[in-house]
């Protein structure tokens, strides 16, 4: 038996950030990171139709990119003092990320970040405020999932802390908030949308239900991203984007992710890569890594005519240059010194990261080695 798990109330389409009108509360406290929403329009526009609501609000602003403990913890203690009863997160995946991981310290205090990284341990949330899901990117979906990753720079690891009570209560998909993304920050985030889709679709617990969100999200990206790119003011591409966004979101949250992302996690924390950047580069040797065990790849392929695994790890990769990523960890920056001093570590983090248990391909430490190493230089795997 299964459980499918999604917001109970998502609003899609150019311009359905109206519908915050409908919001019911008191006070919400509203989670950003920098300028660009503010920049936008965004952040005045949201407020507004919270006043229609008289509903009050505040902003939390400084959210940096892969939000750390330290951002969460100071978040949580401005929530104590506004009392709110909705929280919002507004902007990319970081604001949002950061909102429910303040949320769960708002209503527990006491929690620490090594206990929640265990999967399902957040406790019943929802005790003193809702969760409202504004996504100005279309990458993470984390508008649809319960999950949040966390850093903790000193040791220079991402926790993914993993839970349905993290699921936001309304998501607002609207593509309008999306067209101001310059290009790297589309195509990395539009990356990312192929990898939740490609992880759902071939997890170790994958479903009727989930396989058709993965796969049609997966089919929207190779025919939209490049159009994108290309005409960033095309709002009807924004918004098909932003669709596939929420609904590869929809699927991995109910089936969860692979060694890309647990992979993805370490190069993030400790390098910096953005996590966009950094699946394209792990999907293709992934891909060839798991279809030891499932066919289910070629069944990917056949969206853009191909037949075979091989094939569809290409197509992978031709879209990644395409949308002008790199191909490989070395070419982003990372010494050849820096990385081998952190391989193992790199490797055992990967190893213990929770999303690895829903790999299709149940992986060997020496093996997630071998594929960090070749995707280092940017080689293909043969294990």
């Amino acid at each position: 038996m299964a459980k499918f798990i999604v917001p109970k109330e998502i609003f899609h389409g150019l311009g359905s950030l109206e519908n915050l009108k409908t919001l019911k509360g008191k006070k919400a406290v509203m989670v950003i990171g920098g300028n660009s929403v503010k920049a936008n329009g965004s952040l005045e526009r949201t407020q507004n139709y919270l006043k229609e609501a008289n509903i009050e609000s505040v902003v939390f602003s400084g959210v940096e990119a892969d939000p750390s403990i330290e951002t969460v913890l100071k978040g949580a203690e401005f929530f104590t003092q506004e009392q709110p009863d909705i929280i919002l997160g507004l902007g990319g995946c970081s604001a949002i990320d950061a909102a429910k991981a303040m949320w769960v310290y708002y209503e527990y205090p006491d929690s620490k970040l090594e206990d929640l990284a265990a999967p399902f341990a957040v406790k019943p949330l929802r005790n003193l405020a809702y969760f409202v899901a504004i996504p100005s990117t279309s990458g993470t979906g984390t508008e649809m999932t319960g999950l949040s990753v966390i850093t903790d720079r000193k040791k220079g690891t991402k926790y993914p802390i993993v839970s349905h009570e993290l699921t936001p209560d309304v998501a607002i998909i609207d593509g309008e908030l999306c067209a101001s993304m310059p290009a790297h920050v589309t195509a990395n985030t539009g990356l990312d949308v192929l990898s939740h889709g490609v992880e759902a679709y071939v997890s170790n617990i994958a479903d009727h239900y989930n396989d058709s969100l993965a796969k049609g999200a997966i089919d929207l990206v190779f025919k939209t991203l490049p159009t994108v790119i290309e005409e960033p003011n095309n709002l009807e591409a924004r918004q098909t984007m932003h669709d596939a966004s929420c609904m590869a979101g929809m699927a991995f949250t109910n089936v969860w992710l692979g060694i890309v992302h647990s992979m993805s996690h370490q190069i993030g924390g400790t390098f910096g890569i953005p996590h966009g950047c950094g699946n394209a580069i792990l999907m293709p040797n992934v891909i060839r890594f798991n279809s030891k065990v499932t066919d289910k790849y070629c069944e990917l392929a056949a969206l853009s005519g191909k037949t075979s695994a091989e094939e569809f790890a290409q197509e992978v990769s031709k879209l990644r240059a395409a949308a002008g990523v790199v191909g490989s960890i070395k070419e982003y920056g990372v010494s050849q010194e820096d990385w081998d001093a952190k391989l193992d570590t790199l490797t055992q983090n990967a190893m213990d990261d929770p999303c690895t248990l829903f790999n299709p391909r149940k992986p060997k430490f020496e093996e997630i080695k071998a594929i960090y190493q070749a995707c280092y230089e940017g080689k293909a795997i043969t294990i």
